[in-house]
């Protein structure tokens, strides 16, 4: 195991910690004390306060957790549609994968974000419509990966075997497809997981996501920009909590990477 590989499961084991402390102290996260405004980080408060007063620290973490949660639900759902689609175009084939190609394509030739900034417009601010416009562009991603992949697997000797004994095709996806398939699947849901993450915080950042009084990353960093000369850590701080969990989770996703190529290898 890598030095890199290691820190991003020494600061993903710190935020999972974190996230398991925090609702002991959710007070925190809302109390105001006008008397410590904009304090600079330090041992009483170690990543300073905000405008009110609040401890930045707490509310970075309860940001995670909103953070967090909208993205792990938006990959979940994304992955379960989009591995539907691309199993289900490669395996029926013909007309069904010409068209579930196209529409696949349609939704490539658009910017993901720019998208989903316009859908988050129309529906309004909102967790679940946060939730609902990454969700329509997320799918994509593992469609094409899905597909191509099926499609690759689908022809081997074992799959031709489960096909000439009249193997239900569900049955055949079900126990031989999928789990060939998983391990490149896997990789894509850690990397689309900080895709998320990014895309959430910039929902928020733009005001379309995840509404005061409940904070996250995005707007979080919003808010600090209004303070930014005097006192910068209201956005540096949200700002290195969002790099650090996304750096984490990409390293996580090459070591699984190089992990899957170098299996491959050694079974060719």
């Amino acid at each position: 195991m890598t030095l890199a590989t290691r820190l991003a499961i020494a600061v993903l084991a710190a935020w999972i910690t974190a996230l398991a402390v925090a609702p002991a102290a959710a007070d925190a996260v809302t109390a105001i004390d006008l008397t410590r405004m904009f304090e600079a980080p330090g041992v009483a408060a170690w990543m300073g306060t905000d405008d009110l007063g609040r401890s930045l620290a707490w509310r970075v973490v309860a940001g995670a957790r909103v953070s967090l949660l909208v993205s792990a639900v938006v990959v979940t759902v994304t992955a379960a549609i989009g591995i539907a689609i691309g199993v289900t175009a490669a395996w029926l084939g013909g007309w069904i994968d010409l068209l579930l190609g196209r529409v696949i394509d349609v939704f490539l030739a658009f910017p993901g974000i720019l998208l989903a900034i316009a859908l988050a417009g129309v529906l309004g601010p909102g967790v679940g419509n946060v939730i609902i416009a990454l969700g329509v562009v997320g799918w994509v991603g593992f469609a094409r990966l899905a597909r191509a992949q099926t499609l690759a697997v689908r022809e081997r000797d074992h799959v031709a075997v489960a096909r000439a004994l009249g193997t239900p095709g569900f049955t055949i996806v079900y126990r031989h497809v999928l789990p060939l398939i998983a391990g490149p699947l896997v990789v894509e849901g850690t990397f689309a997981l900080a895709a998320v993450i990014v895309a959430e915080a910039g929902l928020s950042f733009l005001g379309l996501g995840v509404q005061p009084p409940a904070p996250s990353w995005g707007s979080l960093i919003r808010d600090g920009t209004r303070y930014l000369l005097f006192a910068p850590h209201l956005v540096v701080m949200p700002g290195l909590a969002l790099l650090s969990v996304v750096v984490a989770i990409n390293l996580l996703g090459d070591r699984l990477r190089d992990r899957i190529q170098r299996g491959h290898r050694v079974g060719a």
